[in-house]
């Protein structure tokens, strides 16, 4: 049987674990967590059954909150930005789709994007509504991103990622470090930062790791192998920042100006971090699996070092 056609809004729902807070109902928590949504405008969701619980059940305003609660909620854009850049598919099954993303195209709807992310975009390729991604890389970052294509065999590929038997490997473009000797280990603990959308290292067991490796040498900047031993959020964006070679272009790290100081998007500035392999066992046949990005990172054009970002 044919899956029933709906728009990319409504086949997938953003998810959000509810933060830590004083709140008494979902309505406020959410209403705090997301201030530029009226309070209206969420209350006009939840009348229309667009924000439901971890069983898919709609959530009125009068719903408790609770710390960690996972509630499911359909994202609208009114006036959706394009992303001009375009997605490749490298490989495709009836159980694995293997994307090259480019830089900006966010993987799953957030933001300011619903309709045009990478997901959307190939479910409507594909014709598979049911396709789901195993893991996501940041909206700045490009590369390659696995996504399940059928919900039979999803749990299999989800272990890879949840039980660290995957290898990835990125690139980036960053300041040199002619101090450390290479390859070097990185380990830190992580935490959310202030504001939320960044993180932050701080004293403590270490949560984090990644090993460094140097692959090629352009005087003032390396073109770095970046291996996460572990996933968290920003996790080589800050390990790199931490180390004094932040990435070229990236507008979180190592400072945030100010919002009425941020300089609006520029495409010619992509950050420069690429998804550049995964390995693994495929866990139906056994068979070993390397999937490489066909994308590749320019060099900047600007002298990066005298604090052009």
């Amino acid at each position: 049987m044919s899956s029933p056609r709906f728009s990319a809004a409504q086949q997938r729902a953003s998810t959000l674990h509810l933060p830590a807070g004083p709140w008494a109902t979902v309505l406020d928590c959410l209403c705090a967590r997301f201030p530029a949504i009226s309070r209206d405008t969420w209350l006009d969701r939840m009348a229309r059954g667009k924000v439901l619980d971890s069983d898919g059940q709609p959530i009125g305003p009068e719903h408790p909150y609770r710390e960690a609660l996972r509630i499911h909620y359909f994202r609208e854009v009114p006036q959706e930005t394009p992303v001009p850049f375009q997605e490749s598919i490298l490989y495709a099954d009836e159980h694995l789709v293997v994307a090259d993303k480019p830089h900006f195209l966010p993987v799953t709807p957030s933001g300011q994007y619903v309709e045009h992310t990478l997901l959307a975009r190939l479910a409507r390729r594909l014709d598979n509504p049911l396709l789901v991604p195993l893991h996501r890389i940041d909206r700045l970052t490009a590369g390659l991103v696995l996504l399940s294509a059928n919900p039979d065999s999803r749990a299999a590929y989800q272990a890879l990622f949840r039980e660290r038997r995957i290898d990835k490997m990125y690139e980036a473009i960053a300041p040199a470090l002619p101090q450390l000797a290479f390859p070097h280990v990185r380990k830190s603990r992580m935490v959310d930062g202030d504001p939320f959308i960044r993180m932050q290292e701080v004293e403590g067991t270490p949560n984090s790791e990644t090993r460094i490796e140097v692959l090629e040498r352009r005087g003032a900047l390396w073109r770095y192998g970046l291996h996460p031993l572990t996933g968290k959020r920003h996790q080589l964006r800050v390990h790199m920042s931490a180390l004094g070679a932040a990435l070229c272009f990236d507008p979180l790290y190592p400072t945030l100006p100010p919002r009425d100081e941020r300089p609006p998007e520029d495409y010619e500035r992509p950050l420069k971090l690429l998804a550049r392999q995964l390995a693994f066992i495929d866990p139906l046949t056994g068979e070993p699996r390397l999937f490489q990005s066909q994308l590749e990172l320019s060099w900047p054009s600007i002298n990066f070092i005298d604090g052009h970002r």
